[in-house]
């Protein structure tokens, strides 16, 4: 891990900006919107890495999805320099470079209006990050990111390779300031192919990667109402900033990572459907029947819904015992794996039409007693009071400075020595951007200097300062 100096506590004593966590230390850049990096980086977040987001002056658009909640005003916001809109694409102007208009301004002096800087989908994709509001394409700013790049072990962003490389920030460029380094991309397809210079969101992904195919009823192809290509490549993201991590801590070297979104989807969706293309020469077509089959899905009893799957052999057995079914226990097509898969039509509909007899309740007692795996089907608001996910403390309540108390998703995994904690609610756009800028060396005179020249916004200012106080060039 890079050396660096922390910012000092209230006692004068240095203090570790990162939460306690296995990689607590590892500083890391995130120049990332929208959810696929920003899934990634809060998660090294939550690992304990010290992430600090470096906003455009017009902010990670995603500030503005999902329910709004009420803060205290602010001043309006000025245009800034780039947004890099989505995964895997810097927004960019008809002339190809970074675009500089801004969101809707952020509410006035209502304390009752929504706040546009800190919308649903945000807050649950940035929690343990600082946030630096930072002009990168002055030469001032440039520099200041210059130097927090000295100082850091990771850089990621989602933009289009040919837009960062225009910002100057490139790999060859980014490891001559720092040369151990890790530079990571994630954005749609893989720079050297054909489609590398394509833009992407997760719906386009979701349709050239095969799964919206998969999702078809009636020959109609569909998108998953989950923007999962955003958030399986964002595992990868993490996965692969671990293993480089790791490897220089071995070999001493850092390096350039990309995870496309493409090729990230393909691996995915293909794992179980490359099927009968696995084989050279081809021993049947791609997909896999069981997972394609039209009765594969939630059976209707005689009140509700529930999800069932008898897998095993012993699992089948036991379910037409309880549906007292003796004459399936002998059909040559529920014999084996081989032969259900075989037969999977007929399988599957005939377990619904086994379900469609009893209640939800009823159902779910006696398939728990004869441990056949089932389970009822929730709702998404359903989920919040799970009597596991209660028990678990899966649910997290965080206090925000200007929201009030938010509901968080907790750890998905846990350790023993290395607990999950949030030390940092999501953060106001440029909440520590003086912090960040004294950490690396600039003092209170340059800081100041630097938002009165619009070219950082101090956003942990506008908490406390009155609107018509502040000035409108980097104070709001």
């Amino acid at each position: 891990m890079t050396e660096r100096p922390f910012a000092p506590s209230a006692d004068g004593a240095p203090e570790d900006p990162s939460p306690a966590g296995p990689i607590q230390g590892v500083r890391i850049i995130d120049l990332t919107t929208i959810v696929l990096g920003p899934t990634a980086t809060q998660l090294l977040g939550d690992l304990g890495a010290d992430v600090i987001k470096v906003e455009p002056l017009s902010w990670d658009p995603m500030r503005e999805a999902g329910a709004l909640g009420s803060a205290q005003p602010t001043a309006p916001k000025q245009s800034g320099d780039i947004a890099a809109d989505n995964e895997g694409d810097g927004r960019v102007d008809e002339s190809g470079d970074p675009c500089s208009k801004a969101p809707p301004n952020p509410p006035g002096n209502s304390p009752d209006a929504p706040d546009r800087r800190m919308g649903a989908i945000f807050l649950t994709n940035n929690r343990n990050k600082r946030s630096l509001v930072l002009d990168l394409k002055s030469p001032r700013g440039y520099e200041a990111m210059r130097r927090l790049l000295q100082g850091a072990d990771v850089f990621v962003h989602n933009m289009r390779p040919d837009a960062l490389d225009r910002l100057g920030l490139g790999y060859e460029a980014v490891r001559k300031i720092n040369p151990d380094i890790i530079h990571c991309g994630s954005y749609g397809y893989a720079r050297k192919g054909p489609y590398g210079h394509k833009p992407a969101y997760d719906d386009l992904i979701q349709a050239v990667s095969g799964l919206a195919f998969l999702q078809a009823t009636n020959d109609n192809p569909a998108y998953v109402h989950s923007v999962v290509a955003d958030k399986v490549t964002g595992l990868n993201v993490v996965v692969a900033i671990l293993a480089a991590l790791l490897h220089r801590e071995r070999r001493g070297q850092g390096q350039c990572i990309e995870v496309p979104m493409f090729e990230s989807m393909v691996a995915f969706n293909m794992n179980e459907h490359l099927y009968g293309r696995t084989h050279i020469p081809a021993r049947g077509r791609a997909g896999y029947p069981r997972s394609l089959s039209p009765w594969r899905r939630p059976y209707r009893t005689l009140d509700g819904w529930i999800g069932v799957m008898p897998y095993t052999d012993a699992q089948w057995q036991r379910l037409f015992d309880l549906a007292q079914r003796p004459d399936l226990s002998t059909d040559p097509r529920f014999a084996s794996i081989a032969d259900r898969l075989a037969h999977i039509d007929e399988v599957y509909e005939t377990l619904a039409d086994i379900i469609g007899k009893r209640s939800t309740a009823d159902w779910l007692k006696a398939l728990d007693a004869a441990d056949i795996p089932s389970t009822p089907v929730n709702r998404p608001d359903d989920l919040i009071d799970d009597p596991h996910l209660k028990a678990t403390g899966f649910w997290q309540e965080v206090e925000h400075p200007t929201l009030g108390s938010l509901r968080m998703p907790g750890a998905t995994m846990n350790f023993s020595k290395t607990p999950f904690s949030i030390s940092h609610p999501p953060p106001l756009p440029g909440e520590h951007s003086a912090q960040v800028l004294g950490e690396i060396g600039y003092d209170p005179e340059q800081i100041e200097s630097l938002v009165d020249d619009g070219i950082v916004f101090d956003g942990g200012q506008a908490r406390t300062k009155p609107a018509d106080q502040e000035k409108t060039s980097g104070k709001r």
